[in-house]
């Protein structure tokens, strides 16, 4: 393994997960960062580092001695064992992440025997999600939970355990292949983004390093032993003073001032900012934390709590930092109020920190309107059942998610409890004598499972005069970023593809990191003529190369336009083009957004929508609670 002392540079990132050896309770790290850039190597090495634990003897989640609520207590005896870190990778299934059901057991001796899974082999170590970003929802909705209760509980196959799972939960993710969750997300106690150096003398040292590395691990490994046994006993040291540090109220108010100032979300910044300088003070052999702690956990904690929207940026400027910190100095040295002052807080709290604008101007013919407030759009899925990746938009029959049936065919993996119950009731006629089933293949049934896939979302958007003239624009282009926020929610994939003037144009290949998406949206053209024929045709040809790519995801089109149809890059009438070219998406589940506005409408929309044989909504029925009102009424 290569040590955690050799690498070179990150220091932000080597911080934060020394401040997590030394206080577990500060809630993990999140590391982001480009392809490349060493962030599994340095976690991996993190391993090493983390000292022994006292656990109780034979015990299978590594309980610490005197635990009581263990499946496997009561306890005798006492072993040292190193802190474990384990890897949860992203196809594992559920049950590998949970425990299930002892086959071996339940088969040869016909008994129920609980087999814990990663989150028992994790409790008091590091539980390491590499790509932590693709995995699995249903997988992450059990990780949410175990984070939230410390433990872990498996309700399944006649198995009903609960056993404690508290672990320092470290992931990696390259942002280029979409973004995290928020909930889980906000679990992430302190996020770090890392970047390869563009200083040449530093990637020349990390070349000469992993080539050394490479050409003799042992000897490599050997060299840096003594700093990384330094290292060891700090994280020891620290651990032991850490009950010792003291947090004045000064602190506390800086602290809450400076969480203020960000406009954070609830409480659980304020915390992880607080046990985080605890922890650095420790680490600095210091008895009481300082002003330099805070700011190096605010740092760590706060840039991810900061996004409010899954398009905004992460990350905290110097200027605002400073801004925020010097405000926070003021309330830091304030007396405590007494009963009869007016409130808790110190006094006025400091100014929100604004975020960094941008002049929000297209390089467009016309000026691009500021798009209208985005709000909550309403569930727009694919019909039918695919068997696309994993997401949160259509039905599909997958490998994991809920098992809905059984069956001799179809499946996914062994349904135990079927399989059972249709071999019990031949043993006698099989000569069975003694303990467990005897089985044959006629009593094997699968598991089928029903969740819901991704898709591959692709907006086809009238960027044409008509559109703009008529201050339509604005409208469109909330709606699209509402859309957008749902399929970063959902977990799609997606495109934008526009059309202006004479021809239309690919603005955004598909693509998962839907950020982009929403950036291209911003610099959209508007302007000119109406080609909707050619807009439908560039939309076929993009879907036929990604269902070269992959046969498995459905797509999705939603059209924004008025159906007014101007130009035709076909030569011929520029409304029969439209038609004709929108029989080539009579395959293709398409969503018609009618955006047409005014007293006097033509309904041209619908008649393109009837062509596509999809469904046409109006602008205003893409809001959830447009749709939830529509139900009350009914």
């Amino acid at each position: 393994m290569f040590p955690f002392s050799a690498v070179v540079g990150h220091d932000d990132l080597r911080v934060a997960l020394l401040l997590n050896a030394v206080h577990p309770g500060i809630g993990g790290v999140l590391v982001r960062g480009e392809k490349g850039t060493a962030k599994s190597t340095i976690v991996r090495a993190l391993a090493a580092l983390l000292p022994d634990l006292d656990m109780s003897r034979g015990c299978r989640f590594g309980c610490a001695p005197g635990t009581t609520d263990c499946p496997d207590a009561p306890h005798e005896g006492v072993e040292r064992r190193p802190a474990r870190l384990v890897e949860l990778p992203v196809g594992a299934t559920e049950d590998r992440l949970v425990g299930s059901l002892d086959l071996e057991k339940a088969l040869t001796e016909g008994v129920r025997a609980f087999q814990p899974g990663l989150l028992a082999a994790a409790h008091r170590g590091v539980l390491y999600v590499d790509e932590v970003n693709l995995l699995h929802d249903h997988l992450v909705d059990l990780l949410l939970d175990a984070a939230a209760m410390g433990r872990a509980h498996v309700e399944r196959e006649g198995v009903s355990v609960s056993h404690p799972s508290q672990f320092l939960l470290v992931g990696t993710m390259n942002p280029e292949e979409g973004e995290l969750r928020p909930q889980l997300l906000d679990r992430f106690g302190l996020t770090v983004a890392v970047k390869a150096a563009r200083d040449v003398a530093v990637r020349t040292e990390v070349i000469r390093r992993r080539l050394a590395y490479e050409a003799d691990p042992v000897t490599f490994a050997a060299k840096w032993a003594g700093e990384d046994a330094a290292l060891k006993q700090r994280i020891t040291d620290a651990r032991s003073k850490l009950a010792e540090v003291s947090l004045p109220d000064s602190e506390l108010r800086r602290i809450a001032a400076v969480c203020a100032a960000f406009e954070v979300d609830g409480m659980r910044a304020d915390l992880v900012v607080a046990r985080a300088a605890t922890a650095h003070a420790a680490w600095r052999g210091a008895t009481e934390v300082e002003e330099t702690d805070i700011e190096t956990a605010v740092r760590l904690a706060l840039p991810h709590r900061r996004r409010r929207d899954p398009f905004d940026e992460p990350g905290i400027e110097e200027q605002q930092l400073e801004d925020a910190m010097r405000q926070a100095a003021e309330h830091a040295e304030e007396p405590p109020e007494g009963p009869d002052d007016d409130g808790p807080g110190g006094g006025e709290l400091p100014e929100p920190q604004e975020g960094p604008k941008g002049n929000g101007n297209a390089p467009s013919d016309r000026p691009a309107p500021e798009p209208a407030p985005a709000f909550k759009a309403r569930l727009l899925e694919v019909p039918g059942v695919g068997e696309g990746a994993p997401g949160k938009r259509s039905r599909a029959r997958a490998r994991t998610g809920r098992v809905v049936r059984s069956s001799k065919v179809d499946g996914s993996g062994l349904h135990l409890v079927d399989t059972l119950t249709n071999a019990a009731p031949h043993q006698a006629a099989r000569g069975r004598t003694g303990p467990g089933l005897l089985l044959t293949a006629a009593d094997l049934r699968k598991a089928v499972r029903e969740g819901k896939e991704s898709n591959l979302v692709l907006f086809v958007v009238d960027a044409s005069g008509s559109m703009a003239a008529q201050k339509r624009m604005s409208a469109v282009s909330g709606a699209v970023i509402s859309l957008l926020r749902d399929a970063y929610q959902r977990r799609d994939k997606v495109g934008v593809v526009t059309f202006r003037g004479t021809q239309a144009e690919l603005a955004l290949p598909p693509t998962t990191s839907v950020d982009a998406a929403a950036t291209r949206l911003k610099k959209m053209r508007t302007g000119g003529r109406t080609p909707l024929a050619d807009g439908l045709l560039k939309a076929h040809r993009v879907l036929e190369i990604e269902r070269m790519r992959d046969p498995r995801k459905r797509p999705l089109v939603v059209l924004l336009t008025d159906g007014r149809a101007t130009s035709s890059g076909l030569g011929g009438d520029p409304t029969k083009d439209a038609l004709k070219a929108a029989g080539l998406l009579e395959k293709t589940a398409v969503v018609v957004v009618d955006c047409e506005q005014g007293h006097v409408r033509l309904g041209l929309a619908q008649k393109i929508a009837d062509a596509l044989q999809g469904t046409c909504v109006k602008l205003d029925q893409l809001s959830a609670d447009h749709l939830a009102g529509v139900v009350r009424a009914a």
